[in-house]
């Protein structure tokens, strides 16, 4: 068969045709190289200009000069032109260096106007009228460096100025904050808000030099940045100016949220700015419960998983830390301080609009101390429930704040880290190591933190990595697609596959593994592979393809639960393989192939024998 017509083949619509008729087309195709930037068809060209498929490269939807879309290979353009008669109405440029195949119209007006084409464009047209409708202009900020946002220059100010004098600079520059260089490199930072409730509503002096009412060291970013990345970072420290920082480290000016912020940008950060004003842990609840449809809003406006996975993560933070402090004004002040951990995905800021949260409580204290620990269970249990409301519940296998195994005094988490790693055939060692040494601190006292740092000597305990090794080797992912994919046959879920157990959970146990090797504890699943790959303990090509694996299986989660609340059902893990495209299907089934052979691998080196 020839070459063009063997990627036809793979290719709707032309996938429902027969090998003859695919020679023919075939036979008709022009080859076309066009560099990054060239344009392929401009807006309006004439409607005989021919289909084309994307055979390598990219090739971007221009309106009115703003990319709308990006096609990648497989995908097909210009039919619609073909079955309206009319020029086009949006343009095509290459979005890097691209190898297209041009079809003349009357080689695949047949197909296009049969039941197959008709069917193909019709799904084609909905999906992209989607896309269209939410697709981030160019003009979006959250797309831009954030250097392109600043709509000023820096007002620097020494720590001796007077508040009178910075206003008077501000005001004349038409800025809201100044920035104060301090000993060492580091900045201060006054902004308006500031101004009004540190010193005129507090009655003091304009006199007062701003090293008296400044916030320091301040948060800054970098002038390459993404508004996006920005605006996470401002939603998960709670604050809204950052100085901007050039390369070579002159201050560029202050980026505010109101830069920032577009409309489908805009819910993280009410809703964590809300969730700081909410006075009841119902209002807290309310706040929470509208989380689900944040995420469908960011992923319509495509923003990268890992942004909004880690969003929802931030948000989370701050209601719990809201709903701890809410809880503590009810139950009375602690009795010694504690320290609420977040475990599992919550501590990888992995979350998706199904995950539950893993947490755990430390206290400084005695283990036994029977007061403390009827008070963490009711200050948990509040908090806890209160999430579960807003459809947030703890985890489903016990790893919770309300459960006595995960509310202990430090003492005892040391303890019992040592007695892990030393012993980890003992019940539940390595479940329960897999999951504390994740454990990321998220509001109270942080003498928590050794507890945590107790498992980087992890490597010194064969045993337990050995152990951490069969974990990771017990989630095998499915190596075939729609044959021998691993499906439940029976059920509410029957036909389908779960792609947190068969695809991610893998991922992430070797990521976890392979990270502790490296001496890495609380850190993303893409983390821990880069820190693996650079330490060695997995070779950086592995690493590499697992990165590649876990961010396309997070897309797919992300698109099917997104599917799932704009239906108005709740979102949940189980595919159905039969509804994935061909490219995809393609892509899932190299991923698993590739996990599993990097898990036979591991297994080689161990001495373990798969399953």
């Amino acid at each position: 068969m020839h070459d063009i017509a063997e990627f036809l083949a793979t290719v709707p619509p032309f996938d429902a045709l027969g090998a003859e008729e695919l020679e023919a087309i075939a036979a008709r195709a022009e080859i076309e190289y066009v560099a990054a930037g060239g344009m392929v068809l401009p807006q309006g060209a004439p409607a005989g200009a021919g289909v084309r498929v994307v055979r390598r490269g990219a090739v971007e939807v221009v309106a009115d000069g703003v990319t709308i879309d990006r096609l990648v290979e497989g995908e097909v353009f210009g039919y619609a032109s073909l079955l309206g008669g009319r020029p086009h109405a949006d343009g095509f440029r290459a979005g890097e260096d691209s190898l297209l195949y041009r079809l003349p119209n009357e080689a695949v007006r047949d197909l296009f106007e049969g039941p197959d084409g008709l069917r193909f464009v019709i799904r084609r047209l909905d999906t992209f009228d989607q896309r269209r409708r939410t697709a981030p202009r160019l003009d979006d900020p959250a797309q831009r460096p954030v250097a392109s946002l600043l709509r000023r220059e820096a007002v620097i100010c020494a720590p001796s100025t007077t508040v009178q004098e910075a206003a008077k600079r501000a005001t004349a520059a038409g800025g809201n904050a100044v920035v104060i260089p301090l000993e060492g490199g580091a900045l201060g930072i006054v902004t308006d808000h500031d101004m009004r409730t540190r010193v005129v509503a507090a009655g003091r002096s304009l006199d007062t030099p701003l090293s008296e009412v400044m916030s320091h060291p301040a948060y800054t970013v970098q002038a390459g940045q993404l508004g996006s990345e920005v605006l996470l970072q401002m939603v998960d420290r709670g604050v809204r100016h950052f100085p901007v920082i050039a390369p070579t480290g002159e201050v560029l000016g202050v980026v505010s949220d109101i830069e920032l912020l577009a409309v489908e940008h805009r819910t993280p950060f009410h809703l964590r700015a809300a969730i700081g004003r909410a006075a009841t842990a119902e209002a807290v609840t309310a706040i929470v419960g509208r989380l689900r449809e944040t995420a469908a809003s960011m992923h319509r406006a495509r923003i990268a998983p890992p942004t909004i996975a880690a969003t929802l993560a931030a948000v989370l933070d701050a209601a719990i830390r809201r709903l701890l402090e809410l809880a503590v004004e009810v139950e009375g002040p602690t009795p010694v301080p504690f320290a609420w951990l977040a475990l599992g995905s919550h501590a990888r800021r992995e979350l998706v609009p199904s995950s539950d949260i893993d947490s755990a409580i430390v206290w400084l204290g005695e283990d036994e101390d029977k007061t403390m620990q009827a008070y963490t269970r009711r200050v948990a249990t509040r908090v806890l429930d209160a999430l579960t409301a807003a459809g947030v519940p703890p985890c489903e296998h016990g790893a919770s704040a309300a459960a006595p195994a995960f509310a202990r005094s430090l003492d005892s988490w040391l303890a019992a880290a040592a007695s892990w790693q030393h012993d980890p055939h003992q019940e539940q060692a390595l479940i329960l190591s897999s999951v504390v040494v994740e454990a990321r601190p998220v509001w109270g006292v942080r003498e928590g933190a050794p507890m945590i740092e107790a498992f980087r000597d992890a490597r010194n305990s064969p045993a337990l990595l050995r152990g951490l090794a069969r974990m990771a080797l017990a989630h095998r992912p499915p190596t075939g697609f729609l044959r021998d994919i691993v499906v439940e046959h029976s059920g509410a879920h029957a036909g389908r596959f779960d792609i947190k157990n068969s695809g991610l959970l893998p991922v992430v146990d070797l990521a976890r593994y392979a990270g502790l090797m490296a001496g890495v504890t609380s850190a993303s699943t893409r983390d821990r592979l880069r820190a693996a790959a650079a330490a060695g303990t997995l070779p950086t090509t592995d690493a590499q393809t697992l990165e590649e694996a876990f961010d396309l299986l997070t897309a797919l989660r992300l698109d099917h639960q997104v599917t799932q609340i704009d239906t108005g059902a709740d979102p949940d893990d189980h595919l159905d393989p039969a509804r994935l495209g061909r490219l995809t299907r393609s892509s899932l089934r190299d991923a698993f192939r590739a996990i599993a052979k990097i898990q036979r691998g591991i297994a080689g080196e161990v001495g373990l024998r798969l399953r």
